[in-house]
């Protein structure tokens, strides 16, 4: 089963296309875009995650999905929901993930496709809940998380399995979202 795009008043949220699998990887060799991550991507790296990504849209109802801005740019980053299973207290889950080309911050598109996904989450793939998680000095993506009313509880929050024990960027937050907050708050956000 394949993912479905989606689509807002700005946006089109769709499968990947060879040429984004290059443009992905300026933004992951960005060190601005790619601050609160251990590094930058090598090409290798960028490309196999592409490819990770493209696989799970092909073979999933969800994934991360490439960013389109209409009549704008044809390639911003992605915004989608992914099947998380690393240790931890609230895994398995499903999180919302976004990574945007830095000319493209600051403009809404990260909170307006991000609530498509949201949409979609809940009321296609009946949710229950969806999590999102950030290096804790990671306040742009914080940011984001809190307009989209996600909240969060301080005592979810966690050191990162993947990350080595003090670490600069190891001490995560934990944001979440229940369909039944999403239905009691959605009138206000779309």
């Amino acid at each position: 089963m394949t993912a479905p795009n989606l689509e807002t008043k700005r946006l089109i949220l769709r499968q990947w296309k060879e040429k984004d699998i290059k443009a992905f990887l300026k933004i992951n060799s960005d060190p601005k875009v790619m601050e609160f991550f251990p590094s930058t991507l090598t090409e290798k790296e960028s490309n196999k995650l592409a490819k990770r990504i493209i696989k799970e849209l092909n073979e999933k109802e969800y994934g991360f999905w490439a960013v389109e801005v209409k009549n704008k740019a044809s390639f911003i980053g992605f915004i989608g929901l992914h099947y998380q299973d690393f240790e931890a207290a609230f895994t398995p889950c499903i999180e919302i993930g976004f990574r945007l080309a830095f000319n493209y911050w600051n403009m809404g598109y990260g909170a307006e496709g991000s609530l498509a996904v949201l949409e979609y989450g809940f009321n296609k793939l009946n949710l229950d809940k969806i999590v999102s998680f950030t290096s804790e000095k990671n306040y742009r993506s914080i940011a984001l998380m809190k307009k989209l009313q996600m909240q969060n509880n301080p005592k979810d929050n966690f050191e990162h399995p993947k990350l080595s024990k003090g670490h600069p960027l190891s001490k995560h937050v934990l944001y979440s979202l229940t369909k039944n907050e999403w239905m009691s708050k959605k009138a206000k956000l779309l």
